[in-house]
């Protein structure tokens, strides 16, 4: 069993930064690919980023690329995505996953845990 709790989420305006974070439990937390994912109400989830087991390896949706950066501390247990430039359409509650079978994904179906989600609110 892994367990993910997100933090960092909150209101900022348009333009800020916010860093979230995802603490999973766990000794094998370093051999888990981990994703960044979010959900406005009414839309599907949407993938935002990835890190590979080793953290040599990302991907970044379109949307985030340049503004957005994902990186993990193994010696930690855990993962941050790190959010600047900041937009209004940015407004979603963001989840981070791990996953236990594959390097690194794009897809919510490759990841076996999820996080409750963080609240992250941006206002124009």
């Amino acid at each position: 069993q892994v367990q993910l709790v997100e933090s960092g989420g909150g209101l900022v305006q348009a333009g800020g930064s916010l860093r979230l974070s995802c603490a999973a439990s766990g000794r094998t937390f370093s051999s888990y690919g981990m994703g960044w994912f979010r959900q406005a109400p009414g839309k599907e989830r949407e993938f935002i980023a990835a890190i590979s087991w080793s953290g040599g390896s990302t991907i970044y949706a379109d949307s985030v690329k340049g503004r957005f950066t994902i990186s993990r501390d193994n010696a930690k247990n855990t993962v941050y995505l790190q959010m600047n430039s900041l937009k209004p359409e940015d407004t979603a509650v963001y989840y981070c996953a791990a996953d236990t079978r594959y390097r690194i994904s794009r897809y919510d179906w490759a990841y076996d845990y999820w996080g409750q989600g963080t609240q992250v609110t941006v206002s124009s």
